[in-house]
């Protein structure tokens, strides 16, 4: 039996963004900071002096904060009330202003720490505020607000690489981003943003049961199948295909502005189909594009694969977060939220040196291979939500 639905509540398209529009800025602020952060780190090393290897070294600890961030989210939150979610977004624009002006091997990490911490507890809250409104309106919105962030990333990537060509540096560059940042934080300031569910659980009200882990898991592939793009697609189409730079650069960048349209689609559908089957749905054509992309012989053959890759990946975490704050008991949905969260994170933080191991070993194409392989386990793992808990 699928998982119930509440009624739809029609609402026009202003009515929408207007009801949405906390989160969606919290969503679109992190994906710019993060676009940026990507476009600007080959200056970020200039900067600081360091090979590859050290740099990798100084960002260790950025997920490692954000972790810990997400695990103090709920109580966090929970204190700062009505203005958690602005408060968390403040504070992430301006963590980002810090790693352009920290030139020192010292100061640089504990900048990215700081960046990281601000990341996990945005995350963890913009997707607990999304879930409450869902569940208060009967709309599924994820999707929505999941666009934004990669319609924010593409900006953000794109803006900063202007800057660099004007010959603006990391400082200056980080700079200018956080503060539009900024602004898009003061647009998540809402009358009454309080997140229900933060809190303590009081005794003997049970745990969170296994819905955010069965969720976490499904977040945790989808996340896992976009680093594949992200991280890898530039090096496949240049060092496998023999293509250049510009056509290297066109993989993240397709993929980046797939997923966002694929996104405001999969609004459309999420309010009219079943998530388990859309969920399932977004898995195999994924996992298409995946296996398309490890069996491309031309630069041209891997962009299509990478757009059908997004296309389906588009769908997977924004659902699936929609299915835990569905599932979950109100009084927990948004620790449930905060859970699943966490679990998906791993995906970012162990795909890209897994997925670095099998192309070391193998080749990009058993890279993108494996990423196939992973899809596989959300037909098997997302029915497990249809089950009674």
């Amino acid at each position: 039996m699928s998982p119930p639905r509440p009624p739809h509540a029609p609402l026009t398209v202003p009515a929408l963004l207007l009801l949405v529009r906390p989160a969606l800025a919290a969503f679109a602020a992190m994906g710019m900071l993060w676009g940026t952060f990507a476009a600007v780190l080959p200056d970020l090393k200039s900067m600081l002096g360091v090979g590859e290897a050290r740099l990798g070294l100084l960002l260790l600890m950025t997920p490692v904060a954000a972790v810990l961030a997400m695990l103090a989210a709920p109580r966090t939150g929970d204190a700062l009330g009505r203005v958690a979610l602005p408060v968390a977004a403040l504070v992430m624009a301006l963590a980002f202003a810090l790693p352009g002006q920290a030139a020192s091997l010292l100061l640089f990490p504990l900048a990215m720490m700081a960046c990281g911490a601000a990341t996990g507890l945005t995350d963890v809250l913009m997707n607990a505020r999304v879930a409450q409104m869902e569940n208060e309106r009967g709309l599924a919105l994820m999707n929505l607000c999941h666009a934004a962030y990669s319609f924010g990333y593409a900006a953000g990537a794109i803006l900063t690489g202007a800057m660099r060509a004007a010959g603006w540096g990391p400082g200056m560059v980080m700079g200018v981003m956080a503060g539009l940042a900024l602004l898009l934080a003061l647009a998540t300031i809402e009358r009454d943003g309080r997140i229900h569910g933060l809190g303590r659980p009081a005794p003997g009200t049970g745990g969170l049961g296994a819905v955010p882990l069965i969720g976490g898991a499904l977040v945790l592939i989808a996340f896992l199948t976009e680093n594949a793009a992200e991280s890898w697609s530039a090096l496949h189409i240049e060092q496998t295909l023999g293509g250049s730079p510009s056509q290297g650069a066109m993989g993240p960048a397709l993929m980046a502005v797939t997923m966002g349209v694929a996104r405001l689609f999969g609004q459309g559908l999420a309010n009219r189909v079943d998530p388990v089957l859309l969920l399932r749905a977004g898995a195999v054509v994924a996992g298409a594009g995946a296996l398309a992309a490890a069996f491309a012989t031309s630069p041209a053959m891997a962009h299509g694969a990478f757009v059908v890759m997004g296309i389906g990946a588009s769908v997977i975490a924004p659902t699936a977060f929609t299915l835990v704050g569905r599932l979950a008991a109100p009084e927990a949905r948004a620790r449930a939220i905060a859970r699943a969260t966490l679990l998906g994170y791993f995906g970012y933080f162990v795909g890209p040196p897994v997925l670095g191991l099998i192309a070391g070993s193998f080749g990009l194409r058993m890279a993108f291979a494996f990423a196939a392989a992973a899809l596989i386990l959300v037909l098997v793992i997302a029915p497990l939500l249809r089950r009674p808990r």
